[in-house]
């Protein structure tokens, strides 16, 4: 990693991982395969981003832990990089065991159980297809229709969806960097 540590991927420990690597590494992960409108790439450090709003918006309760999960929700992908599920299904490999040990690791680091409560796994889930509906249609060229039809159609009022847009438009990799690593400080504790 950059940050001059070496992450065993086949027994990742929490200590040789650190949220700068995450950062870079997922603000240059393009979502959509880099099949997305702009001159920028959207990168799984905005969609986290917009998860994160997302689920801030549909459990305006949440503590910080909580919201830090939805940042972190697909924080392996800074090494694994971003592949669609259907891939991950027909790679013949236990794909699914090996994102969860890493994801483990990165939530012991950084002071989340290995294994997060259903109920928080639930409502990032929801989040997570809110933010690829809004995508396809925004950024992928979807229809409206056919997000729907694979993602559901979203139930967020008016300002849930505008708070949830101002992560839409790609940014450079710099700046989707920046933004994450300025959303993980808040929701550490001091």
């Amino acid at each position: 990693m950059l940050s001059g540590r070496r992450l065993n991927l086949l027994d990742p420990s929490p200590l040789d991982i650190e949220i700068e690597d995450i950062a870079h590494g997922l603000a240059r992960v393009a979502r959509w395969n880099g099949q997305t409108v702009g001159d920028h790439a959207f990168s799984v450090a905005q969609h986290s981003l917009l998860v994160t709003d997302l689920v801030q918006a549909l459990r305006p309760g949440w503590d910080a832990p909580a919201l830090r999960a939805a940042l972190l929700h697909d924080a392996p992908e800074y090494v694994i990089g971003d592949m669609i599920s259907p891939f991950k299904a027909a790679l013949g490999v236990d794909y699914r065991g090996f994102e969860q040990r890493l994801a483990a690791a990165i939530h012991l680091r950084f002071g989340l159980p290995a294994d997060l409560p259903r109920e928080l796994q639930r409502a990032i889930k929801r989040a997570d297809r809110v933010s690829a509906y809004l995508e396809a249609i925004e950024l992928a060229g979807f229809a409206p229709v056919e997000a729907a039809r694979l993602f559901g159609r979203p139930r967020l009022s008016a300002a849930q969806m505008r708070r949830a847009r101002r992560w839409i438009a790609p940014l450079p990799a710099s700046q989707a960097q920046a933004a994450y690593l300025r959303r993980f400080a808040t929701l550490m504790p001091r």
